[in-house]
């Protein structure tokens, strides 16, 4: 008895902090929008990407350690990698360029769901009457924000409102990044998870420079200024490499089903920050859009388990 007493306060503090770790991940992402725009005031999107992921790199190198991977599984990194880093962050942030915080924010609130349909089609998962009228009242609130987008049009021309393109192209990255995941997924079966995120991340950010390079040329340091150096330090360390850290450890502490409900703080804070710091402005169409990818979200990570095993395990 004296045991199973002492064992008990020790399992609820370690769920607790594991729940913490888990918000505190989700809050630290939904900052990345707004450290990114401040990037992008000082170089093009390109080279913001390469900057993001290379601080996440030497954020993660000192808990390195040398993978066991076969041929295969390299082949299957390597793909992750490509389409989780180099496609997804440039048509994502290429989106940004074009759109505000806010909306940008709003449009990863659909993530969720598109892991939900992932797992209805690619692990044949069943989704239940409330997941199906939640991915259709996600599907509802983008088109709001997007018909938003269109009627927009002086801000449009002025290049600081909204636009159709940007927020398509922020959905079309989250679309990309399911098989990134899937892939991921299938690799953390066999192998840690800090194992596969560290080395994905050396291989994307050695893909980036391949990329970004030749056709961006190299990225720019003297005429990066202080303010920039602050927003990518912080979008590398803590939005990409210190999340991916707290959001391994909670999940190890704390039920799957649950913990996915800490992905809706990112569009959430996302959007406040767009508006409260940015100077973001959301019509009517914009906070009903949003309030619907919302509420589908925290339906589908609160009453199924599809779509958050999908990123967790």
């Amino acid at each position: 008895m004296p045991a199973a007493s002492q064992t008990l306060p020790s399992r609820s503090t370690s769920t607790a902090l594991g729940y913490g770790a888990c918000a505190l991940a989700g809050a630290l992402w939904g900052t990345g929008f707004y450290f990114g725009k401040i990037a992008l005031t000082a170089m093009n999107v390109g080279h913001m990407v390469f900057y993001r992921f290379l601080f996440a790199l030497l954020g993660l190198v000192p808990l390195m350690r040398r993978p066991r991977l076969n041929r295969r599984e390299w082949q299957l990194l390597l793909l992750a990698s490509f389409l989780g880093i180099p496609v997804q962050f440039l048509l994502q942030f290429w989106g940004l360029s074009l759109t505000t915080v806010s909306h940008a924010a709003l449009m990863v609130g659909t993530m969720p769901v598109i892991l939900a349909v992932g797992a209805v089609l690619f692990t044949h998962e069943h989704l239940d009457i409330k997941g199906w009228l939640a991915l259709a009242g996600s599907a509802a609130g983008v088109t709001l924000i997007t018909l938003s987008s269109v009627r927009g049009g002086g801000q449009q021309m002025a290049g600081h409102g909204p636009t159709l393109a940007g927020d398509l192209l922020v959905v079309l990255s989250l679309i990309i990044a399911l098989g990134f995941l899937l892939i991921n997924r299938h690799l953390m079966q066999r192998h840690a998870a800090l194992t596969i995120t560290s080395w994905g991340i050396l291989a994307g950010v050695i893909m980036l420079a391949l990329i970004v390079v030749p056709f961006a040329g190299w990225p720019p340091v003297h005429a990066v200024r202080g303010r920039a150096w602050f927003a990518l330090v912080m979008s590398g360390l803590f939005c990409t490499a210190v999340t991916t850290f707290l959001w391994n450890w909670g999940i190890g502490r704390v039920p799957a089903s649950r913990a996915g409900v800490f992905l809706n703080i990112e569009p959430a804070l996302g959007s406040i920050l767009g508006v409260e710091l940015m100077g973001d402005r959301l019509g009517p169409w914009v906070w009903a859009g949003g309030a619907l990818i919302l509420a589908a979200a925290v339906v589908l990570t609160t009453t199924g388990r599809a779509e958050a095993e999908m990123v967790l395990e």
